[in-house]
């Protein structure tokens, strides 16, 4: 385990005005969790704006993404691409209509289901989430360089038990 003394931050002024305001409050949980929200609006932004270069928001990127995790052929149904993206199918349908206008992808009916369709990635958009994906890990791995390769997978480990924790509390 590392120790250090860090440099104050934004979330340290927060919670020493809170420790004045109110000195019973244990403000331990503001220290991560507020810290998370930092590093997902700040990483977010940037992501945002590299996905925007190649004409995608960060959503319709996680689709293609979907898509090309799936493995040839590249193709999956609205409700597994929904599930895998934390989004319902209806919110889906606005950005597969997107990404089929400009191209990336193709909506065919299922040959299994009658009622059911089959979202494939088409070469274009393989190529884009490919090369948005080298980015996009470029953009977070200079979000992480000031941490060591040790300290990296110490806080992977430690954050890996907080989403259990916290997904626990909320199924609990």
């Amino acid at each position: 385990m590392f120790l250090m003394t860090p440099t104050p931050d934004p979330v340290d002024a927060i919670n020493t005005q809170w420790r004045a305001a109110k000195p019973d409050l244990d403000t331990v949980p503001m220290d991560v969790i507020g810290r998370i929200f930092r590093i997902a609006d700040t990483v977010g932004a940037r992501m945002t704006k590299t996905y925007g270069r190649y004409g995608i928001s960060r959503g319709e990127f996680d689709v293609l993404s979907a898509l090309r995790r799936s493995g040839e052929p590249y193709t999956l149904s609205p409700r597994e691409l929904a599930a895998t993206t934390l989004l319902t199918t209806g919110g889906m349908t606005g950005r597969l209509d997107k990404l089929e206008r400009a191209g990336l992808l193709t909506r065919s009916p299922d040959p299994k289901d009658r009622r059911g369709l089959r979202v494939t990635l088409t070469e274009r958009g393989r190529e884009l989430a490919e090369e948005a994906v080298v980015v996009g890990v470029a953009v977070q791995r200079e979000a992480m360089a000031g941490l060591s390769d040790a300290q990296a997978e110490q806080l992977t480990a430690l954050l890996r038990l907080l989403v259990r924790s916290s997904e626990a509390s909320v199924e609990g």
